[in-house]
């Protein structure tokens, strides 16, 4: 896979992830929580691809177990922990400014990367990542109102930021151990769902997929949409695109959300939203320039 093929598929999969909203306003109407939502997502990945991996190869199952703890890392350091510090961000601050502590995540890859993989801290990078920190606040719309954010709602909520960069992380680990980037969706998800297990009510999920004939059916849709093929296709990407530069142009995802809510809900757009946007697609455009998707 050539660099901006491995870009694209990084692209890709913050698109598919911004559409999230999407689909999850049916799940919270019908009274499921977040963290009820984050379980379903890792039960679909994993029936899905554990009914996959086996018919299209079977070695991708194997793993060695002194590797576990890469997706001890992926599933529960990264997924549950980011997902559990997400939720209680959004109940002690606002949306906003829970998205905006969130998107610290590039920043935070961008800074282990230089550590633990040796990745070049190049001028170009920077101002990408710059760029697309400032189209993240701006899409949120943090700036155009008060918002009172107390120390626990900071701390949970850089907590989300460093929980989601570690995907990354320990993905990169995981790949640089032979791991297909199936294999690591895979046992990422396995962990996820162990994690969960005694955190989630399960009776209110199982209700809402017998309660009409295509709830399954939309709830084994949401999961591969937004879970399944989008973290195969940034795992993929992370092969061929160095760690930081990958988290930098996932920062697509909220573009995507907010061009959903505008086109999709008919939610209005203001000047600094439209602002944000753009910077996001001028960050891209930096990393693109001469073959910057591709690893140096």
């Amino acid at each position: 896979m050539r660099g901006s093929a491995a870009g694209a598929a990084v692209v890709a999969a913050g698109c598919m992830w911004g559409s999230m909203g999407l689909w999850v306003r049916r799940f919270s109407a019908e009274g499921l929580g977040s963290m009820q939502i984050l379980a379903l997502r890792a039960v679909v990945a994993v029936a899905a691809l554990g009914i996959f991996l086996p018919i299209y190869n079977r070695e991708l199952l194997r793993v060695r177990l002194r590797d576990l703890w890469c997706f001890f890392g992926t599933g529960v350091c990264s997924l549950l922990f980011f997902g559990y510090c997400y939720n209680q961000t959004i109940l002690l601050t606002s949306l906003s400014v829970a998205a905006i502590l969130l998107y610290t995540a590039p920043v935070i890859v961008t800074v282990l990367s230089f550590f633990l993989f040796k990745e070049a801290m190049t001028r170009r990078k920077l101002l990408a990542l710059l760029l697309a920190f400032a189209g993240c606040v701006l899409v949120t719309g943090v700036l155009e109102g008060a918002h009172a954010v107390s120390a626990l709602g900071i701390l949970t909520g850089l907590g989300s930021g460093f929980g989601y960069a570690l995907y990354s992380i320990f993905s990169r680990f995981a790949l640089e151990r032979g791991y297909h980037p199936l294999s690591v969706t895979f046992y990422t998800f396995v962990f996820t769902f162990v994690g969960a297990l005694p955190l989630t009510d399960w009776a209110p999920i199982l209700g809402f997929a017998v309660k009409q004939p295509g709830n399954l059916l939309y709830s084994i849709a949401y999961g591969i949409v937004t879970t399944a093929l989008p973290y195969i296709l940034y795992t993929l990407g992370l092969r061929y695109v160095e760690t930081s530069r990958a988290s930098i142009m996932a920062t697509v995802e909220p573009v995507v959300a907010t061009l959903i809510g505008v086109f999709v809900l008919r939610e209005r757009m203001t000047g600094m939203n439209a602002a944000g946007v753009l910077l996001v697609l001028v960050a891209l455009v930096v990393l693109a320039r001469d073959g910057m998707f591709a690893r140096e």
